[in-house]
């Protein structure tokens, strides 16, 4: 058996036992093609929202089935866990998938007769499964390998998100948890309205990050040194081919699937730091960030599907590990489902607040100073929770 050890002791390797299941991961983004098999052969076009009904409520009641895993790999490990290149060549298989998963429903959509509302369902399928593109340019956006970072660029190019390299890496990373941070969420605030303040607040910081580079190395942020703007080269190429092969329809395919693939980054922006908040020290600066500011998820199967996102905590106190490698810590934020159902139920902003609210207070010791809440929300914090000040 081919396993990930490192000597503990003679007889004490580490072992991973999910090794075998992270392919999971790989072959996911390839689903909605199990839909448009099913359509073919029954003429049922039901079957394209397939993916949606298992992403949005298989996943949580496998993840409610199967539980958590708090398991974590010895600090011993880590460095031949890091140094295996089958997990990493995992996620270099994944990037393909989103490409085929695009380009085989752009040629189906535009050769076939589809009614409308089974093309609305393909296309958000599609989009679903695409927007864990953003998830494998995020694994791979964070190491320091050139060819890591252009896959990473390749892969976001996929739904024009290239912006994230950079946004995500060097804005929210040093912001996470402030009211600098277009990407942190509040106490109170909707989904719906936290979309409107963080797609274009992450499109602008990265923006803004990139040209401050570039100006720093004496070159206009109009470069093809731009890492904004690689990426988005390859978008506009890309949806060009699609448009000119399979029609226009793809006007509406492909930014139809594209923004709801940056809807999944959305619901995962916004659940991951839901109303957590650095204090500020003496200084005027806000503290280190730690594992205690991000909402953490050990549910084993959503974690496979999403290599290991979930454990979010670990990630951003140490950025370049990687999913393998990521940790579980006592006493950390924990959210109630995986993040698909978390997603599904961010929809619903009562219920959503309903569940996460006593979490954040509880997180916060009954503080609400210590909470980043949504502006117009606190009277009503204040009333349903009491303000205890923390000693």
């Amino acid at each position: 058996m081919n396993t990930t050890t490192q000597a503990l002791g003679p007889l004490t390797p580490y072992v991973d036992k999910k090794r075998y299941l992270w392919p999971l991961a790989v072959f996911w983004p390839l689903a909605p093609m199990v839909g448009i098999w099913l359509v073919y052969q029954t003429g049922i076009e039901l079957f394209y929202a397939a993916v949606l009904v298992f992403w949005y409520g298989v996943i949580p009641l496998l993840d409610t089935m199967f539980g958590e895993d708090t398991s974590n790999p010895p600090e011993e490990a880590v460095p031949s866990l890091e140094n295996d290149r089958y997990y990493r060549f995992l996620v270099y298989l994944t990037v393909p998938m989103h490409y085929i998963t695009l380009v085989v429903s752009a040629w189906w959509i535009g050769t076939h007769d589809i009614s409308w509302y089974g093309f609305l369902l393909l296309t958000l399928s599609v989009g679903a499964l695409n927007g864990l593109a953003l998830n494998t340019g995020h694994e791979l956006g964070h190491k320091k390998d050139r060819f890591d970072r252009w896959m990473a660029k390749i892969v976001l190019a996929s739904v024009g998100y290239g912006h994230f390299f950079i946004e995500h890496n060097k804005g929210h990373h040093r912001d996470v948890a402030t009211p600098a941070d277009p990407a942190t969420s509040r106490m109170g605030e909707s989904i719906y309205t936290f979309s409107k303040r963080e797609l274009p607040g992450a499109f602008r910081r990265g923006w803004d990050l990139e040209a401050v580079r570039l100006e720093r190395c004496g070159k206009s942020p109009w470069s093809l040194d731009n890492e904004v703007l690689q990426p988005a080269i390859i978008t506009v190429a890309l949806y060009a081919v699609l448009l000119a092969l399979y029609g226009p329809l793809m006007l509406i395919f492909l930014p139809l699937q594209a923004a709801f693939a940056w809807w999944q980054l959305t619901s995962a922006n916004f659940i991951e730091h839901y109303g957590l908040l650095r204090q500020k020290k003496p200084d005027g600066r806000y503290e280190h960030q730690t594992p205690y500011h991000s909402w953490n998820s050990n549910h084993i199967m959503s974690n496979l599907m999403l290599f290991h996102l979930q454990r979010h905590s670990d990630h951003h106190a140490h950025p370049t590990r990687s999913y393998q490698s990521l940790r579980d810590f006592k006493g950390l934020p924990t959210l109630p489902s995986g993040y698909p159902g978390m997603f599904f139920m961010a929809l619903f902003p009562g219920w959503f607040r309903s569940v996460m609210d006593k979490r954040v207070v509880e997180w916060a010791d009954g503080d609400l100073d210590k909470i980043q809440i949504h502006e117009g929300c606190r009277e009503q914090y204040e009333q349903q929770f009491g303000h205890k000040k923390a000693a």
